[in-house]
This record gives C-alpha cells, sequence and structure tokens, in this order.
C-alpha cells in the first residue's frame, strides 16, 4: 500500500498492467484508479529462461512473449504462489495453426521462487505483494506483456534468420503496448 500512496493511486486500484522484460529481467507494476495508468514499482525478475523470441513449442523452455491476461490464482503452488497467464492466447494458437505447429506448451506461470523453466519467478515477497494485489482487483483486470527488452528503450526488431516472419506483428503489438507507459 504504500508504493500506491506515494504515487497517488488508489489500493486497490481498478486495473493494473505489468511490464515484463526478459533481457533486463524487470517486472513493472503500472495502476489506473480511472485516472488513467501510473507507475507504482518495478520489480526484479528472479529467474526467466530462454532467449530473445516467441515461445513456439512445449518444453522449449521459452517464456513466451506477447499480451497476456492473469486467468488464475493458485496459493497451492510448489512454488509459493502463482498467477496463471492465459498462455498460449488467440495469437499464439493462430500462429501454431498457421505453422501447424501442435503444441505450443501451456502452463506458463508468474510465480514465487527463485528458478523456472518458461515462466518468470519473482522470488517470494514480490510474488507475495502481486498476488494480493490481483486477487483483490480479480484477474481480469490485470494485463501482462512480455518483451524480449524494453521497446521504450531500444525498437523491437526480429533478427530475420531467428525468428518466424509473423515476430515483425507481435514486436508491433508490444511496442504499442509498452509506449502507453512512459
Amino acid at each position: 500500500m504504500p508504493l500506491f500512496v506515494a504515487a497517488k493511486v488508489d489500493y486497490p486500484p481498478q486495473k493494473i498492467t505489468l511490464l515484463a522484460s526478459k533481457r533486463s529481467r524487470r517486472l513493472e507494476l503500472w495502476a489506473d484508479s480511472g485516472e488513467g495508468y501510473k507507475y507504482i514499482h518495478t520489480y526484479w525478475i528472479r529467474h526467466a529462461s530462454g532467449t530473445a523470441g516467441p515461445k513456439l513449442r512445449e518444453g522449449d523452455l521459452q517464456v513466451p512473449e506477447g499480451i497476456y491476461e492473469i486467468e488464475g490464482l493458485n496459493p497451492n503452488s510448489k512454488f509459493h504462489l502463482s498467477m496463471k497467464l492465459n498462455y498460449p492466447n488467440s495469437f499464439d494458437l493462430a500462429m501454431a495453426k498457421k505453422e501447424q505447429r501442435h503444441q505450443p506448451g501451456s502452463n506458463i506461470f508468474i510465480h514465487g521462487k527463485t528458478s523456472s523453466v518458461g515462466c518468470l519467478a519473482m522470488g517470494d515477497q514480490a510474488i507475495e505483494d502481486l498476488f494480493v494485489l490481483v486477487e483483490r482487483i480479480g484477474p481480469g483486470n490485470s494485463q501482462v506483456v512480455i518483451a524480449p527488452h524494453d521497446p521504450r528503450l531500444l525498437p523491437l526488431f526480429p533478427v530475420p534468420d531467428h525468428l518466424p516472419e509473423w515476430t515483425a506483428e507481435l514486436y508491433q503489438q508490444i511496442q504499442q503496448q509498452f509506449e502507453q507507459f512512459k
């Protein structure tokens, strides 16, 4: 709550957005109480596996990139607490279908502890803060945007020989989301 008081944002807010940068391992919390989004705090991501680029298949150890919602909360997680993302979302499923990939992956979480394979491990204190906040506002009032790096600092450009052709479209969507938060 002190972070919200300092930012002059009601607690709990109406909705939140979490901006995650895989390269810098930072997760920014932005909140809106009906007067527009305001920056609240930056959390360090303790571990995130994979490299730049979207998740393509189950078991590729890759943290996905895209625009997601929190679809569920697990207070009994083996990773202290966890929040399930709606990966694969409709974009991920459409690209998998287009490329005839049948197992794009599943069970992507933001969770506690300090290790993970394909998820964002936040440490226990950070996940407690985020979990309680999402529980109070409702998972449907949250958005999570995951990027390879912060596109407000350096534009997103897919490396042509490394990433699928559609990554340019995905990165444009991610860039537009991040640019709303300055």
